[in-house]
């Protein structure tokens, strides 16, 4: 194993309809009228400037959203040594790498440690869902709790694709898989907030494993073939020409690009192609299990190897104040399977220097195990569980140009806090940002008019790469 010491010194129990650019392309040739059309270009141009263009470079993210938090005492940082009701239910595993151990529900990850490494020691010090979501979504705090759910800030994805476009022409930059969530908000944290609502995540929604699973809005409405879309495109086309010599073209521009990538959505094969999982063999399929997660990461790899650049899955549930042994017992192994079967399969497929695969929650559960009473009886709600902790997590990463077979920083004896080089979310917003090639200080101006820097804090985990 190589280990690195880098030096710097309530409950989700709470538990706008989507718009995208997709939605404004899409009315705009099949139902909305001129003038309606007009205006929208125009609300949406004004909720945001032209994207900046990073250096061009394929690469792209796949971030795994855990949603409710994960344990790390139970998944990534066992504490074998600890007391039993720190050290909780589930033992160690060696794996390939020498040293390095994850826990024994991760049979299949532990015979690829080389290809992934483990960020311990990072941490935001928040018990709040809605805080600590939007922590490690967008970089902030801000105010932000259960009492006060809205976001303030862009999702760091929705800053990356503003910048970056998407890598292939015709696909969405941004995806969300089924859709775009966290603790309950859609798209809450994943929102481009001050961006725009077209810089949110393009929603696939429905159940990636379903039979009939069908992506809206990635195919021709009925009764409108590509010949009466082309002429209507035509039309929209020489309206905007005259506006553009009546006024400004600043903004029509941006709309130009905007309203292009819906069309090449709607008229591309490769698109229609891309999101469409029955052109997958069953072995593939079964390789990434047959179930909604599975079939959500096979999706994120099709999409990301079609040329989009950020695609986040939803994976719910994560909340075990109680049951926590039959809750990670259906969970852990799922995890399991997709994520050796992500990292193989970008592997054999040549691509997973390309990739960047993240796996995280909001936050993690507390290293001290509960009585399963929730405030009343022991075990009155179910057998024991963990509570919620911001004060130490981990962060899996994976592809992308990043090392497999590492571990960066560590937590104390009982994992409660970072013991050797904490790190916060700004440090994993660099090293995103790092592998696809995108400029951490730009700036874009809130809802005030005020400049605010894309990550304000942190820097790039080096020894990552």
């Amino acid at each position: 194993m190589l280990r690195i010491h880098w030096g710097r010194s309530n409950r989700k129990c709470d538990g706008q309809s989507r718009r995208n650019f997709l939605q404004i392309g899409m009315a705009g040739m099949g139902s909305l009228t001129v003038p309606q059309i007009l205006a929208a270009r125009a609300q949406a141009a004004a909720e945001g400037s032209q994207s900046v263009r990073s250096s061009g470079t394929d690469t792209s993210v796949i971030l795994l959203w855990l949603d409710g938090g994960p344990g790390h005492m139970d998944t990534y940082d066992l504490k074998p040594e600890a007391p039993a009701e720190y050290r909780g239910i589930w033992k160690p595993i060696p794996t390939n790498v020498p040293g390095m151990q994850v826990t024994e529900l991760f049979p299949l990850q532990a015979q690829i440690a080389d290809k992934f490494s483990v960020v311990r020691s990072l941490h935001h010090d928040t018990g709040d869902h809605f805080t600590a979501g939007h922590w490690m979504l967008t970089g902030r705090g801000a105010g932000v709790s259960g009492a006060n759910t809205k976001g303030k800030y862009p999702f760091f994805g929705s800053i990356a694709t503003k910048m970056t476009g998407a890598r292939q022409h015709g696909m969405p930059a941004l995806v969300g898989v089924p859709y775009g969530m966290s603790i309950g908000l859609r798209p809450g944290y994943f929102g481009g907030n001050y961006l725009g609502v077209h810089h949110n995540p393009f929603e696939t929604e429905g159940d990636p494993n379903a039979d009939n699973f069908k992506v809206r809005n990635v195919s021709l409405v009925k009764d409108l073939s590509l010949e009466r879309l082309n002429d209507r495109r035509t039309l929209l086309n020489s309206i905007d020409s005259m506006r553009r010599q009546a006024g400004s073209s600043a903004a029509f521009e941006a709309m130009d690009k905007f309203d292009q990538t819906a069309f090449d959505m709607l008229t591309a094969a490769r698109t229609r192609e891309a999101f469409d999982l029955s052109k997958e063999d069953d072995r593939t399929r079964e390789l990434y299990g047959r179930h909604s997660w599975g079939q959500s990461t096979l999706l994120a790899r099709r999409l990301v190897e079609a040329g989009t650049t950020f695609v986040s899955c939803h994976f719910g549930g994560w909340d075990h104040h109680w049951n926590l042994q039959s809750g990670y017992e259906n969970y852990l192994p799922r995890i399991d399977q997709l994520v050796y079967a992500l990292l193989t399969d970008l592997s054999d497929r040549g691509i997973l220097d390309r990739v960047l695969v993240v796996l995280c929650g909001e936050f993690s559960r507390t290293p001290r195990m509960n009585d399963g009473g929730n405030g009343g009886p022991p075990l009155s709600q179910g057998t024991p569980g963990r509570d919620h902790w911001g004060n130490a997590l981990s962060c899996f990463l994976a592809g992308g140009g990043v090392q497999g077979g590492r571990l960066i920083g560590s937590t104390n004896h009982l994992g409660e806090t970072p013991l050797e080089h904490p790190l916060r979310p700004g440090d994993i917003h660099h090293t995103i940002f790092r592998v696809l090639g995108v400029d951490p200080a730009q700036h874009f101006l809130d809802h005030s008019g005020r400049p605010v820097a894309a990550v304000d804090h942190g820097a790039v985990i080096d020894q990552l790469f």
